[in-house]
């Protein structure tokens, strides 16, 4: 007799039967708790906006033997206020302040003592060293566009899904990648992490993972309700349960496909070779894949029975399945010997002659012999 397979082992023969729709009090109060810590937070502390987006001014430098401290105590030196520093790429640091608060003439001085100041400090003339401003007006108009996009995106992944399958599951979807939005946006506020243009980009870029994660599991769902939810033995709920079971391989593939690249710029970039930019962008995309792969799975599905076992021919059958004595839980490998009516019953008595357990676990218990 052959060993039971493992967890990962039964994930891809099939074999698993695990209830997300059961518990899903526990996946929306983990997520709760979440949003609200960073609902709190950022009504604290709010965000810590880039140049971009407040504005201000901004000095760049090529200093091969220098360092982020070396270069931030410079720009202190100089007379800069909360200085952020950044390593774009190999040799090159980036310097950027609010000094917009400051009077025309004072900036000036400023402008010129951390020109100078940089310069000493890398051993080059202070012409190479290469000075931006931001006015607020621009910071305002990068934050008007990027909610423009996300409006935009959001309005036509809408329309899409809506289109595509139904309206209640694009509500579901759209539930998820709010979700994954103030999930993301809470942990930027909670650990200060800085907001620039490539977050933006980076979660918009997140928002897309989990809207296809989302998309495969509700494609599997709307071919399930064609199907096996016609010989009504499972309720919409069981049969969502089912149809997340059946997708669960390629939704943990997709996720670990997407994330582990990024976690190896993230490492390799930013803090081995020290490119300081890809930390905001893989930063966001770290946070954001690991959210949308949770809410694809443990949000957007579970909301999605919440709303359709509201109608009344699901109430029914919900009520009808949970009447009857024994209850089963299809397995993928056993739904895939169902018929497309989901008639057949040849799953129930399949076993496996190598010691696997069946096919299908059965739920609840059998009522006792007289």
């Amino acid at each position: 007799m052959s060993e039971q397979p493992g967890r990962l082992g039964r994930i891809y023969r099939g074999l698993t039967t695990f209830d997300f729709v059961g518990r899903r009090r526990w996946w929306f109060t983990a997520s709760l708790v979440i949003i609200v810590l960073g609902v709190v937070s950022l009504g604290i502390r709010g965000f810590n906006l880039g140049i971009d987006f407040k504005g201000g001014s901004s000095w760049e430098v090529l200093a091969p033997h220098s360092s982020v401290s070396a270069i931030t105590q410079a720009a202190q030196g100089a007379g800069l206020r909360q200085p952020v520093v950044e390593k774009l790429g190999a040799d090159t640091y980036q310097v950027t302040a609010d000094i917009n608060n400051l009077s025309a003439s004072q900036q000036q001085t400023v402008t010129s003592d951390v020109v100078n100041a940089l310069a000493k400090v890398a051993g080059v003339a202070s012409n190479q060293v290469s000075t931006a401003n931001v006015g607020p007006t621009w910071g305002g108009q990068i934050t008007r566009r990027a909610l423009e996009a996300l409006l935009v995106f959001f309005v036509a992944v809408i329309a899409y899904i809506s289109f595509r399958f139904e309206p209640k599951m694009a509500l579901a979807a759209f539930a998820a990648m709010i979700h994954d939005l103030l999930v993301t946006v809470g942990v930027y506020s909670l650990f200060g992490f800085q907001i620039t243009p490539d977050t933006v980009i980076a979660i918009l870029t997140i928002l897309g993972y989990s809207l296809y994660d989302t998309v495969v599991v509700f494609d599997r769902v709307r071919d399930n309700t064609g199907g096996i939810l016609k010989g009504g033995e499972l309720s919409y709920g069981d049969m969502v349960n089912l149809s997340m079971n059946q997708t669960l391989a390629r939704s943990i593939n997709t996720s670990l496909v997407a994330i582990l690249p990024v976690v190896s710029v993230l490492i390799v970039g930013a803090y081995i070779l020290g490119a300081t930019t890809l930390q905001n962008y893989g930063l966001a995309l770290v946070v954001g894949l690991i959210s949308g792969a949770y809410s694809s799975i443990f949000i957007a599905s579970p909301l999605l029975v919440v709303l359709k076992e509201r109608e009344p021919r699901y109430r029914d059958l919900a009520a009808r399945v949970a009447a009857r004595a024994e209850r089963h839980a299809l397995t993928p490998a056993a739904a895939a010997l169902l018929g497309t009516d989901g008639s057949s019953r040849v799953a129930r008595t399949t076993g496996s002659s190598n010691g696997e357990r069946p096919a299908v676990q059965p739920r609840g218990r059998r009522p006792k012999r007289r």
